[in-house]
């Protein structure tokens, strides 16, 4: 798969400035094209709501998605990139911002967003949007950090590997940008329930397979110890000094939801990096 298509999700979040540069980098590296979707709020109840107010929420989307339209003309301009914009009025009752990133994301190859601020209670985005659209789009999505120190990214890509579907899934996905990292790193954890998936030698299969794709790749394996999986992997992050970490998006569907697995959430939770997710 070659990135033609990047997604980037706009909104007025601080940490927006940072992932639109990020995305505008990405779609200038592989000449992709760069789509801006802004996503109303929520709609309210046409049946109980008067006339004027809806027509007053119409005409304040709209202000708010022109400003967005200059915002993201601002930050991606000027870089000779092929552009479009998209915004939506209105999110119809019933609906989500979700639904709507999701519905878009399927016609891109990758989705850039952020990790949402938990200190924005008016957000209509939901705290685990990474994974939940991941998840929902089936589409892989590149999620930076709320308070991510800018830096170019795929240089030195740590992969988080545990021998299952999602993490397979992962690694094909992210393929271009592993070819074109300068070293990678596939990390095995051990001590976990998965153990019994892996060869003799903890990520040497995945490591070998790589390699004749043309990746300068490495693998490496540790034991979990008393730390959590996510916690685990954010830390042989940081000590291999990697700019972006790719791992399976794990989940499953509860009632009307969709609840993300435990070292999933941990990670987009609490990262510090980047993190190219599929699932």
């Amino acid at each position: 798969m070659e990135l033609r298509t990047l997604l980037l999700f706009v909104d007025e979040s601080a940490e927006f400035e940072r992932r639109a540069r990020l995305a505008a980098e990405l779609a200038a590296k592989w000449d992709a094209h760069l789509v801006g979707l802004a996503v109303a709020d929520v709609m309210l109840v046409p049946e109980f709501v008067p006339t004027q107010t809806l027509e007053s929420q119409l005409e304040l989307a709209g202000e708010r998605n022109e400003r967005l339209r200059q915002r993201f003309e601002q930050l991606v301009g000027g870089r000779q990139l092929v552009t479009e914009w998209r915004a939506t009025d209105t999110v119809s009752a019933g609906g989500t911002v979700l639904d709507v990133l999701a519905r878009h994301s399927r016609y891109a190859d990758l989705a850039v967003v952020g990790q949402p601020d938990v200190s924005d209670v008016r957000s209509a985005v939901p705290r685990d949007l990474p994974g939940q659209l991941c998840l929902m789009s089936g589409r892989p999505v590149l999620a930076t950090p709320y308070a991510w120190r800018e830096q170019p990214i795929g240089r030195r890509i740590l992969v988080a590997w545990d021998a299952g579907r999602e993490s397979a899934r992962a690694v094909s996905d992210a393929l271009p940008l592993l070819k074109a990292a300068d070293e990678v790193r596939v990390l095995a954890l051990t001590g976990t329930s998965r153990d019994a998936a892996h060869g003799e030698q903890p990520a040497a299969d995945i490591a070998t397979h790589l390699a004749r794709h043309g990746v300068n790749v490495e693998a490496a394996h540790q034991s979990l110890g008393d730390l959590d999986v996510a916690s685990a992997l954010l830390s042989a992050a940081s000590d291999y000094g990697a700019d972006m970490m790719v791992m399976g998006a794990y989940g499953r569907a509860r009632m009307r939801e969709m609840v993300l697995g435990g070292a999933t959430r941990g990670v987009l939770e609490s990262m510090t990096l980047p993190v190219f997710l599929s699932h």
